[in-house]
């Protein structure tokens, strides 16, 4: 299976050279660019790429609000957000409107790889210690929203205990070890966790777990 990709930069020097390490890679294919938010949407609808790379500081159209008409118009392209600096705060609202995670712009090849193909399989792109740094942030930048709050009745009692463990950066064998059931039954969990509540992946789960006020920043 070739995984088919969207740029969205800016910048012509990081678009091209992002476009031959990617076409390098036996099972990457880079299927578009684009140099601003709207050509982003566009092409995305268009194209229905498996992943985008999306820069959030562009003209006409930022990628914070080009996420979001992604996320709306064609929800299965995974978003992973290209940036400078690994605590932008836009990141954070990126991650809130359906990014998948971020990758920085001087990631080597094989991250850039392998970051596709994680978000792409539906996998959490967050290392664990920047999962719990990154969401601690920004859920501190808001309170926890009462809709979430009342969807968290949906899950039952061991799936709420999962989706904390998520929200902590846990991985699905740390998660297993820690309750004492197998690694395949953590799985089945989070599958499950993610259609009750309507997310897209782990790091939507981890977003919902902090908003809905299941975890406490910094605690």
């Amino acid at each position: 299976m070739t995984l088919r990709v969207l740029i969205a930069d800016d910048q012509m020097m990081l678009r091209e050279s992002f476009g031959i390490l990617l076409n390098a890679q036996p099972d990457i294919e880079v299927v578009g660019e684009a140099v601003n938010g709207e050509e982003a949407v566009r092409q995305a609808t268009e194209l229905v790429p498996d992943v985008c790379l999306m820069d959030i500081r562009m003209p006409t159209l930022d990628g914070l609000e080009a996420t979001r008409r992604i996320v709306e118009r064609v929800p299965e392209v995974r978003i992973i957000i290209l940036t400078t600096f690994d605590l932008d705060e836009y990141v954070y609202e990126a991650l809130r409107v359906g990014a998948s995670g971020f990758l920085l712009k001087d990631s080597s090849a094989h991250r850039l790889a392998d970051a596709i193909r994680t978000v792409a399989l539906g996998g959490a792109l967050l290392a664990p210690t920047v999962t719990r740094r990154l969401i601690e942030e920004f859920a501190r930048m808001g309170a926890p929203r009462a809709p979430r709050r009342d969807r968290v009745g949906d899950l039952t009692g061991r799936e709420t205990e999962v989706l904390c463990l998520i929200a902590q950066g846990l991985s699905n064998a740390e998660i297993a070890a820690g309750l004492v059931i197998a690694e395949q039954t953590v799985k089945t969990h989070v599958g499950r966790i993610l259609v009750k509540l309507g997310l897209r992946d782990r790091t939507q789960a981890a977003v919902f777990a902090y908003e809905a006020g299941l975890v406490v920043a910094g605690g």
